[in-house]
């Protein structure tokens, strides 16, 4: 028994007077797998599946009347962990495409690796014509030619080493699953006083496919000049025609929108398209005015507190107020720091003594009568 891993094809030797009745490959990921070989025929040719994991492969042979099986073990030869890792491939713009790994854990520094793309038909095969380099070593490969790529295509990565041995990596891709969607085509914005109609084509991709297989992201942006832009993102799905009717009653401030493009069933956006505007610049309101307001009200209290403080500073200067008179009975709580009440109080030993003055008039006669 022979294995051709790169056709996927199990042969053997045919011998007379036997039946072969089914051929198996036992996958440690999708499990056996079995195919009934033609008539007179000895091989058996598998659909592509991954084979780095390695593979178990049978022949039942009807031989004396009884099912023998005949088995072979293809195995992933060369050092542990010496693999590329980390694969991924994607499409872009349609016919465009840039594969990526990563070199392996325990690969020696003299690692080189290659890409191999083969399409499920078996018909075309070829090498990575450009391939991405890190320090010398391939680690990503860009094709600008997918012709002859179908829906699923067979990808292998092995690599050579003056050291060790060095495992290969393979996988089966789908181009639905690693295709990057362009945004939509002819995108325009038509307005009438209460919504605006965005309308847009369909991305051109690798095959064609219906509206349905479509959905997309609107990206609708409002400028306000010296303000943060207000955003809304809307979802739409492919079936609704391509347009989405977007309520915007006028006057209409300056807007603008993108959109981008996914698969209905695998969310995996795509870029956003150049913005496209509509409506008419709107203008912040002018900030003078408030500040001129502002001034003048601060110049106007400045004003009316000048004038109420010098009307009392001239009141002070013209009616200087009256001193109080002690009242005794309802200030006696609250001493008058200016005069004390005590400095007029009478001793009390005088004043129990009185002295009476008595004043009498004496005549005198003058002198001169005396005389006569």
């Amino acid at each position: 028994m022979k294995f051709d891993p790169w056709r996927m094809k199990l042969s053997w030797e045919c011998e007379e007077n036997t039946t072969y009745l089914e051929c198996v490959m036992i996958h440690k990921e999708n499990g056996p797998i079995n195919i009934i070989p033609q008539e007179k025929e000895c091989h058996c040719e598998f659909s592509d599946y991954s084979l780095h994991d390695g593979v178990t492969l049978m022949v039942k042979v009807n031989s004396t009347q009884r099912p023998i099986p005949e088995t072979l073990v293809y195995a992933n030869s060369g050092g542990n962990g010496t693999a590329a890792q980390n694969f991924s491939c994607f499409i872009y713009n349609a016919n465009f495409m840039n594969c990526s790994w990563a070199k392996g854990r325990a690969a020696p520094d003299d690692v080189q690796y290659f890409l191999y793309i083969r399409d499920s038909r078996k018909r075309r095969e070829r090498e990575c014509p450009y391939y991405i380099e890190d320090s010398g070593t391939h680690v990503g490969c860009h094709l600008e030619d997918l012709s002859g790529l179908t829906s699923y295509n067979y990808f292998l990565v092995n690599g050579t080493s003056q050291r060790t041995g060095i495992q290969f990596f393979d996988s089966v891709l789908s181009w639905k699953k690693i295709e990057i969607y362009s945004p939509p085509n002819n995108i325009s914005v038509l307005c009438n006083k209460s919504h605006c109609l965005i309308r847009w084509e369909k991305p051109k991709t690798r095959y064609s496919l219906s509206n349905m297989e479509f959905k997309y992201q609107l990206d609708i942006q409002r400028k306000v000049s010296g303000l943060c832009p207000k955003q809304d993102i809307i979802e739409v799905p492919g079936n609704l025609e391509n347009n989405y009717n977007f309520p915007s009653p006028e006057p209409r401030p300056k807007h603008t929108v993108k959109i981008r493009t996914s698969d209905a069933r695998i969310q995996k956006w795509g870029a956003w398209s150049q913005p496209i505007e509509f409506g008419s610049e709107e203008t912040a309101p002018s900030l003078v005015p408030i500040y001129a307001l502002v001034v003048l009200g601060t110049l106007i209290t400045v004003l009316t507190l000048g004038c109420l403080l010098k009307r009392f500073l001239a009141s002070q200067t013209l009616f200087p107020p009256i001193p109080r008179i002690k009242d005794k009975w309802t200030d006696s709580h609250r001493p008058d720091h200016q005069v004390i009440w005590e400095n007029f109080t009478l001793d009390t030993e005088k004043g129990d003594n009185e002295e009476i003055l008595t004043v009498q008039e004496v005549t005198v006669a003058p002198a001169s009568m005396g005389t006569a």
